[in-house]
């Protein structure tokens, strides 16, 4: 893990009243964390495996859907859900429940299928992913599925309701963390860096964003050649620390460097956190790794088929590298 230096910040003056609000500048003491077994490394793996198996599953039965995205951000869901979020699936709107929002909404399925695991929905729900009733769209709505915490899809937007959130957090009280992934196209949004402004100025240390930078958007730049994919955008974690933020750089497949970046993220005190987390789109099945063409495709039954037994060779590799 790496720690990028930030800029000093200025001390406000918060502007919150009433008996009860308190300032806008004052940070948030933290929640006691609910009571459940650390998974081990293993188990984060074995998760992260089941997730992609699911994945790939549910886009292959609807016929629709983002994989490439999905699969990038996989071990990054997992170690968050099963490892650092204070959440009761039994009790999806406790009010000092940690608040986790997809920006890069099109990645849903990820999502999904790591909330089924985590038991917020029954797994065989997500065969329904993206048909007309389902409450798996192809975009997550808050409106329809307990356990989201923002309807997301519109892209840039995903930072600013959760600065919103961190903010509100503190005007009532509540001790919880807000987490926001952001996709490395996405940031190329304006709002995004109005939103990363406005948290550097009213220090909100509870609010950490995860960039899945997996360099690899769906559109790209034009350049001489007629269009290009590489670099999205120029060293995020740079221009974070430049909006004031608190900055870490992670191995976004490494459980255990994961794991330390978001302890660090939630630790820190004074300023939000940025974690860019290195990742390679399509990761875990090696004929999607690093093809933007696995933005939005969907698999035959013999690709499929291909791609569940690589996971789970995958899997079964690691393991013994560790016994």
């Amino acid at each position: 893990m790496r720690v990028i230096a930030s800029f000093a910040l200025v001390q406000t003056d918060g502007n919150a009243q009433g008996p009860n609000a308190m300032s806008l500048a004052e940070p948030t003491a933290r929640p006691l964390k609910q009571e459940r077994p650390r998974p081990s490394l293993a188990e984060l793996r074995r998760l992260s495996a089941e997730a992609r198996r699911l994945i790939v599953r549910a886009v292959h039965t609807a016929g629709a859907g983002h994989i490439g995205g999905p699969l990038s951000a996989t071990d990054l869901l997992i170690t968050l859900y099963f490892d650092t979020l204070n959440i009761d699936p039994r009790r999806p709107d406790w009010p000092e429940r940690d608040r986790f929002i997809l920006s890069k909404g099109h990645s849903s399925i990820g999502l999904y299928a790591v909330l089924a695991l985590r038991g917020y929905f029954p797994v065989k729900e997500l065969d329904t992913f993206d048909q007309i009733d389902s409450r798996l769209q192809g975009h997550p709505d808050m409106t329809r599925l307990p356990g989201l915490d923002m309807s997301t899809g519109s892209l840039g937007q995903g930072l600013s309701p959760g600065v919103g959130m961190a903010l509100g957090a503190r005007l009532r009280g509540l001790p919880f963390h807000t987490w926001v992934m952001l996709g490395d196209g996405e940031i190329q949004e304006g709002q995004v860096w109005e939103a990363a402004f406005t948290a550097a100025r009213y220090n909100l240390d509870a609010l950490t964003a995860i960039v899945d930078y997996n360099r690899l958007p769906q559109f790209g730049w034009p350049d001489a050649r007629g269009f290009t994919r590489e670099r999205p955008i120029d060293d995020p974690a740079a221009k974070f620390a430049a909006f004031g933020w608190h900055v870490l750089e992670c191995d976004g497949h490494d459980h255990a460097a994961i794991q330390d970046a978001f302890s660090a993220a939630v630790a820190h005190r004074g300023r939000p956190t940025c974690i860019v987390a290195h990742t390679i789109k399509g990761h875990g099945i090696s004929f999607m790794e690093g093809d933007f063409g696995w933005h939005a495709k969907v698999p035959t039954g013999d690709q499929l088929t291909e791609a569940l037994a690589e996971i789970d060779r995958r899997l079964t590799d690691q393991n013994g590298e560790e016994g």
